[in-house]
C-alpha cells in the first residue's frame, strides 16, 4: 500500500492520491503515465493535477499549476515515482 502525498499550501493541506475514479477520470482526458518521461513541462502538470482529484475534485488545473510552479518550485525528487506508484495502485 503506498501511503499518500500530503502537501501543505499556506493554510490548506492537500492529499495527493489516486482512486479508480480519478484515474479513469485522467484516462478520458488521453492521459498516460508513460508519457510523463517523453513530454514532462506537459504531463507533469498535468499528472499533479489529476493526482488533487481524489480528495479535492474542485480544486482548479491554474491552482495546482500555482502550487506546484510558484510554492513547490517544480516537482520534488522522487515525487513522480511516487505519482506513478499511487496512480498504479487502484
Amino acid at each position: 500500500m503506498v501511503k499518500p502525498i500530503i502537501l501543505k499550501s499556506k493554510d490548506t493541506e492537500y492529499t495527493l492520491e489516486f482512486n479508480k475514479e480519478s484515474v479513469k477520470f485522467a484516462e478520458q482526458r488521453g492521459f498516460k503515465y508513460e508519457e510523463v518521461a517523453e513530454f514532462p513541462m506537459t504531463k507533469i502538470p498535468e499528472f499533479f493535477f489529476y493526482a488533487f482529484r481524489m480528495h479535492h475534485p474542485k480544486v482548479a488545473r491554474n491552482q495546482t499549476d500555482a502550487i506546484l510552479f510558484e510554492e513547490l518550485g517544480g516537482i520534488p525528487d522522487g515525487m513522480i515515482d511516487r505519482l506513478v506508484d499511487l496512480y498504479l495502485q487502484p
